[in-house]
């Protein structure tokens, strides 16, 4: 027999963390005859998740919504309708699920999970069957509740311009070490490309080497980490994808970076805000393009996930797990920076 009730936790409101309610029995939506009730093993946080409760996300939001875009689940029972999925299938949730194939659409931005649509820092979730993709054969549960989000972000950063995307001998570069950033390293070493990564860590430093980073800066020691990325890609012509993570504080050193013709993609802005920030003549002087990348869509999720299964790519996880009742420390730890990685969220066996 489905369950009828699941534990969840649900963002009250704007103030802080300590919005983030939790309860052991709310009630499962009914299933719908396109509806999927999935039963989740795992859940990843992303820095957005940390920011909704704080009042800084500046796309749609529902009130009282069950956070959380990221998870991983076993379908328990569908709708009269459904044909691609069964019970037992493993699956993962679509960050936007209106966002199918193809550049966004203004109504695709409205169906956020754990923004918009309930997320997944729950036991059980409903979502239609085109919400959710096939978990990667070669990666666990824990391992494939990291993609929805920061993986396929990666994955647009660097393939989502068809005519800019990532070749094999060229060069990126990556911001830090978390999710976006790891993603995008892995992936481009997969194709055959050089990195250049940064980070203020000795420690993480070590940790981006063994994944595959060509050349590792640190940006603490060295304010000019974009001009001396330039000098070392293609000749001193500069790099061809920036990952940009960081926002205004480290845009301008990434268009100091880019290649001629490069791409810069524009992910976020975890180093928070300032007044002073390069303008739109810096883009015209450097001859690039800069893009905003919001996730992807549901095809660019499936040909990522066979990339994973052919190329043999591991999720970078922290060796941090937490326990799904103790998610505020599990914001907490990650708003400290303490994570490498994704850090997860064990829901249930």
């Amino acid at each position: 027999m489905a369950p009828t009730t699941t534990a969840q936790w649900n963002v009250t409101g704007r103030s802080g963390f300590d919005d983030l309610k939790f309860t052991e029995s709310a009630k499962i939506p009914s299933l719908g005859d396109n509806d999927v009730l999935v039963q989740f093993h795992y859940a990843s946080l992303n820095y957005r998740d940390l920011i909704i409760p704080k009042g800084q996300y500046p796309f749609p939001q529902s009130e009282n919504v069950v956070p959380g875009s990221d998870g991983a689940g076993t379908v328990i029972s569908t709708g009269r309708t459904v044909k691609e999925w069964k019970a037992g299938d493993k699956v993962l949730t679509l960050f936007n699920q209106g966002h199918q194939f193809g550049p966004h659409r203004p109504a695709d931005m409205i169906t956020g999970v754990g923004g918009v649509v309930d997320g997944t820092l729950r036991q059980y979730g409903v979502y239609p069957g085109s919400g959710l993709v096939r978990q990667p054969e070669t990666l666990s549960a824990q391992e494939a509740s990291t993609l929805s989000c920061a993986a396929v972000t990666a994955w647009n950063a660097l393939y989502g311009l068809e005519s800019k995307k990532l070749m094999n001998g060229q060069w990126v570069l990556t911001q830090g070490t978390g999710g976006v950033s790891t993603f995008a390293l892995q992936f481009a070493k997969a194709a055959g490309a050089k990195v250049v990564a940064t980070t203020s860590s000795k420690e993480k430093m070590e940790k981006l080497k063994e994944l595959g980073a060509d050349v590792v800066l640190n940006y603490k020691e060295n304010e000019k980490w974009g001009e001396e990325a330039k000098k070392l890609a293609n000749g001193g012509e500069g790099v061809d994808h920036v990952v940009e993570v960081g926002g205004p504080k480290t845009l301008a050193q990434s268009l100091q970076a880019i290649k001629l013709e490069g791409v810069v993609s524009i992910i976020g802005f975890v180093g928070g805000m300032q007044e002073k920030q390069p303008t739109f003549l810096e883009c015209l002087t450097n001859l690039c393009i800069v893009r905003g990348v919001y996730v992807g869509s549901k095809a660019q999720f499936e040909d990522m996930n066979k990339a994973i299964d052919v190329s043999g790519i591991k999720p970078v996880v922290d060796e941090k797990v937490f326990a799904l009742k103790d998610l505020k420390d599990a914001y907490q730890y990650m708003w400290n920076q303490k994570h490498l990685g994704k850090l997860t969220v064990k829901i249930d066996d």
